[in-house]
């Protein structure tokens, strides 16, 4: 038995959370395996409606465990209060919810720090979530990262937390900010760490055992694929690596124990922040889109911009992540247009380019081509039989399988659980 993966396929905000809860259903074991809290997925339950930033979405299947893998920075606070949402909501957590003590730690200079850059950008800011991301993945390379391993010998944190506070506290006051006293921070993540310890527990041979024993595992991917690091449409990305090759490095799972990639897309695109987006649209469609699919995030609440379905992009993604499955999301968001289009391809200079072929200001430049599809003006909303939609988002969804490649294996109609149709 391999391990599945679930992959956000535009540049996140696809619906992965309820896709994960739907699939989780069956499953033995739901990993995360990257990113931080600036991922935000909603789950919409019997238990009620959750935004869940750093526990898997899998932990509202009552037999699954959960893990929170060694890819993945904690927000110690954001974890607490996580924790104590669910289990005021009678969500069991007790041997069900693993945290890797290889995980590294948000520090308070990493979110003072990351404002402090976008600050200093001014116009050419990158449009971070301001939690603190990209400067804690920048230690963790550097060599400067603190650990939950290193909270279990108070000598070790406090000599590691001094040296970072011996540079941060530099660049803090360099940039006009009060530094930071080494007791408050002590006192403060102590307390946190003791919330949190009796989830601390290292998961690479629950999950080895589990793939031995042919157990369900799901893999939990954040973000999309055009927030990736290095593929992604940098440096408007996130810190870590969203493919699903990351799941080797960020969960402890060898390629060959890989089974199905199933990348998740909305049936149009959104992008949250600022950097290149060829098909956006800046008229009363795209107020439409952004009313219509409540486009606010989930972490920062910020306005997504909104467009038609990129297949140039999901095509590119489907390559590069292996893609054996697809989830269309948010089709029931489509039904009062009497014409929808799709992004075939792009163009630049009148000759037919690829995402792959340039970086961001590359992107800012192509041409989107279209081809129009005729709408279905009819309600989809809840359905779950695939011979029940109607023959125009039929169509559509066989247009986007075309184009891309991929067949498509699962249909959300609605925000709820139960809306979705299995092909």
């Amino acid at each position: 038995m391999a391990a599945n993966i679930i992959i956000g396929a535009q540049w996140g905000d696809e619906g992965k959370g309820k896709l994960i809860d739907y699939l989780s259903e069956a499953s033995d074991l739901v990993v995360r395996f990257h990113g931080g809290n600036n991922a935000g997925h909603t789950v919409i339950n019997q238990y009620g409606k959750f935004a869940m930033h750093l526990i898997p979405s899998g932990i509202f299947n009552k037999k699954a465990k959960t893990i929170i893998a060694n890819g993945v920075i904690l927000d110690l606070e954001v974890l607490v209060l996580e924790i104590k949402f669910l289990e005021k909501a009678g969500i069991k957590l007790k041997e069900r919810l693993l945290i890797s003590p290889r995980c590294h730690v948000i520090m308070p200079y990493h979110r003072i720090l990351d404002r402090l850059y976008e600050e200093a950008k001014g116009k050419a800011k990158t449009g971070t979530t301001g939690k603190g991301i990209g400067p804690t993945y920048a230690d963790k390379v550097s060599y400067n990262g603190i650990r939950l391993f290193d909270f279990y010998d108070k000598k070790v944190f406090r000599d590691k937390l001094q040296t970072q506070l011996l540079i941060k506290n530099k660049i803090l006051k360099a940039l006009g900010e009060k530094p930071l006293l080494q007791k408050d921070v002590e006192k403060e993540y102590f307390l946190l760490f003791n919330k949190i310890k009796p989830f601390v527990q290292e998961g690479f041979s629950v999950v080895f055992d589990a793939l031995e024993k042919k157990k369900e595992v799901l893999l939990e991917g954040a973000h999309g694929v055009f927030l990736d690091n290095d593929w992604g449409t940098y440096p408007f990305v996130t810190a870590s690596n969203v493919l699903s090759g990351a799941a080797t490095a960020g969960a402890g799972i060898a390629p060959q124990k890989i089974g199905k990639i199933i990348g998740v897309t909305k049936a149009y695109t959104t992008r949250v922040g600022q950097g290149p987006f060829p098909t956006e649209l800046f008229d009363k469609t795209g107020e439409i889109l952004t009313e219509a699919g409540h486009e606010y995030g989930t972490t920062t609440g910020r306005k997504r911009r909104c467009g038609w379905f990129d297949a140039e992009l999901i095509r590119f993604g489907a390559k590069i992540n292996g893609f054996t499955d697809l989830a269309i999301t948010k089709l029931d968001i489509l039904d009062t247009f009497k014409e929808i289009k799709i992004c075939t391809h792009y163009t630049l200079n009148n000759k037919r380019v690829n995402y792959q072929d340039g970086d961001a200001n590359f992107l800012a430049k192509v041409k989107p081509n279209f081809k129009t599809l005729k709408g279905w003006q009819k309600n989809t909303n809840g359905i779950k039989k695939y011979s029940e939609l109607p023959k125009e988002a039929k169509e559509y969804v066989k247009e986007i399988e075309k184009l891309v490649g991929v067949k498509i294996s699962y249909i959300s109609t609605g925000q709820e659980r139960e809306s979705i149709i299995t092909i």
